[in-house]
């Protein structure tokens, strides 16, 4: 455990704020939002603006126009995914100048100015921002490359506490994380008393914040409370979004059906007082002094029932837009006709990787029977998207025997089975032979690409849209594939997506083989069977993943 307190008097406040992207794309405009002192969770669909909010608010850029009142110290926790050899944590704190001038002046090889200049603190404050990360003992000289990824992600948050910041900012810190790296990032945030602004689709993360805030077309609104309270006002505030649209539209056709019968009343007064007239019986200056009365009438309750029917329309033009913003998929999947006793895939002694005599995968085994739901864990390297290759014959094994007995589909993190310069319903269809184009338009319809929208092109789409677009793809067919292999598919996705994503594989009746560090998730599909990579891996796999104890002693020596 790491527990520490920061006293935070300020607030973050954003006011009258716009940015445009560099392609005149407006993100924010008049943005008005404030941030109290505590925990707070910022979502919203991808590409609504949430990382440059972030951005702004560290200083990292400007806005075209408006102000933000920060704290002094705001701190970033970032990812290191890619890590440079010669890196080490001195590097990562940026201490490593400081702790030169420090040895020089032990070796006494420093004058008074240079002395004056140290920070004689450096040393002991490094250390102990490694202890509350659950680091303690590492060297500042220690290479970044002999940590595994979750001692990583913890010397990235030493580095942030190292900072004493008043408030952190979390950009999806979780993405690409094993369960050892989200581990330490939920813990950081659960036991943090100052300041934060996290941007995640991470459920799990999201239970530990204080409240919420949610970018959406319509501008932004405050959820108080974590994940589950936010889901239940949501779900509230989408049940009367619907209540109002089916009120205003009912308005709408009432008020229709009053202005259709005036019309008709209007026109056979009309024609009654021609014939009138044509008898004649009555001086012709009245009659035209009654049909000017009678017209001004007739005109001015017309004007009236036509301006409330205009008001009325847009009443449920924003309700509808309301709804379009809450809404969720709601698709009905076709059978795929898996047999219960079938046996999907069976995979025996598989061996493989990518040096022959330093396999990755060693005599591995795996049999799915029916409609089972199966996820792989483990840590980053252990092997999980390896063992796709050789399940699906991307990779060829050095051992072993492969079985797929049926259809099957993979989705990975890039949707690479749709042809990037088709549109989406060109992908569809050519997935989907047996679809004509009223059964296609109606299936991508239901996945929200409506119209136009079904004529983007794959490479055009945001990650959001393409998860959609493929799942419609996939799960659209007359008659969908007995199997899904997927890789880590919820990564970088928003939590519009996710719901899709759960929403239509909740109602798949196939076989699932799944990898994802997101717990929430696997649950939320029903995964019914756990292979544990860490468990399984070879004697090669381990020799690949170097470890660094917590106590390894000060020189990063074992």
């Amino acid at each position: 455990m790491f527990i520490w307190e920061i006293i935070v008097s300020a607030s973050i406040v954003l006011k009258d704020l716009s940015w445009s992207t560099p392609q005149g794309r407006s993100l924010f405009s008049s943005l008005n939002l404030s941030f109290e002192p505590c925990r707070t969770g910022l979502i919203g669909r991808n590409g609504i603006g949430k990382s440059t909010l972030l951005k702004i608010i560290a200083a990292e850029l400007l806005p075209a126009s408006g102000s933000v009142s920060a704290p002094l110290r705001v701190a970033f926790l970032r990812q290191l995914a890619q890590i440079s050899e010669d890196w080490r944590l001195a590097d990562l704190f940026g201490i490593a100048d400081g702790l030169v001038l420090l040895d020089r002046i032990g070796a006494g090889d420093a004058d008074l100015h240079a002395m004056t200049d140290a920070d004689w603190t450096l040393e002991v404050r490094f250390e102990a921002a490694l202890a509350r990360a659950g680091l303690a003992g590492l060297s500042a000289q220690l290479p970044l490359s002999r940590l595994s990824g979750g001692q990583r992600t913890r010397a990235a948050i030493a580095a942030v506490l190292f900072q004493e910041p008043e408030v952190i900012l979390l950009d999806e810190p979780t993405n690409n994380l094993d369960q050892e790296g989200r581990s330490a990032v939920i813990q950081l945030l659960r036991d943090w008393q100052g300041g934060a602004i996290v941007v995640s689709h991470d459920r799990e993360l999201l239970q530990h914040v204080d409240c919420i805030v949610e970018l959406t077309s319509l501008g932004d609104k405050l959820y108080g409370g974590n994940w589950d309270h936010y889901l239940e006002q949501k779900s509230q505030e989408t049940s009367a979004a619907a209540h109002r649209l089916r009120s205003t539209e009912r308005r709408v056709d009432e008020l229709e059906r009053q202005a259709q019968q005036a019309r008709e009343r209007k026109a056979r007064r009309d024609g009654v007082a021609k014939r009138d007239r044509a008898k004649g019986g009555i001086p012709k200056i009245v009659a035209n002094q009654v049909r000017s009365w009678s017209e001004s009438a007739n005109a001015g309750s017309l004007r009236q029932r036509e301006r409330s029917l205009h008001l009325a329309t847009e009443d449920a033009r924003l309700a509808r837009e309301r709804v379009e913003v809450l809404q969720q998929i709601s698709v009905p999947i076709r059978s795929t006709g898996l047999p219960n006793g079938k046996i999907v895939l069976d995979a025996q002694m598989l061996t493989g990787g990518y040096i022959a005599d330093s396999p990755l995968i060693e005599n591995f085994d795996l049999q799915i029977v029916g409609a089972q739901r199966v996820a792989i864990t483990g840590a980053n390297g252990s092997g999980k998207s390896t063992l796709f290759r050789l399940l699906t014959g991307d990779l060829r094994p050095f051992a072993g025997t492969v079985h797929i007995g049926g259809t099957y589909a993979v989705l990975d993190q890039t949707m690479s089975l749709l042809d990037a310069p088709l549109s989406i319903r060109e992908n569809f269809l050519r997935h989907n032979p047996d679809c004509d184009e009223n059964a296609c338009r109606a299936m991508l319809a239901r996945f929200l690409f409506r119209a136009d929208a079904a004529l983007q092109r794959v490479d055009s789409l945001s990650g959001g849209e393409l998860l959609r677009a493929a799942l419609a793809t996939v799960l659209g067919g007359v008659r969908p594939p007995q199997l899904l292999l997927l890789d880590e598919p919820t990564n970088h996705l928003d939590i519009a997506s996710l719901d899709a994503m759960e929403t239509g594989l909740k109602e798949y009746d196939g076989a699932m083989l799944v990898i994802s560090h997101d717990s929430v998730f696997l649950e939320a599909i029903g995964i019914e069977r756990w292979l544990d990579m860490d468990e399984l891996a070879s004697t090669a796999v381990r020799r690949r993943i170097p470890t660094i104890p917590p106590h390894l002693p000060a020189d990063g020596k074992r």
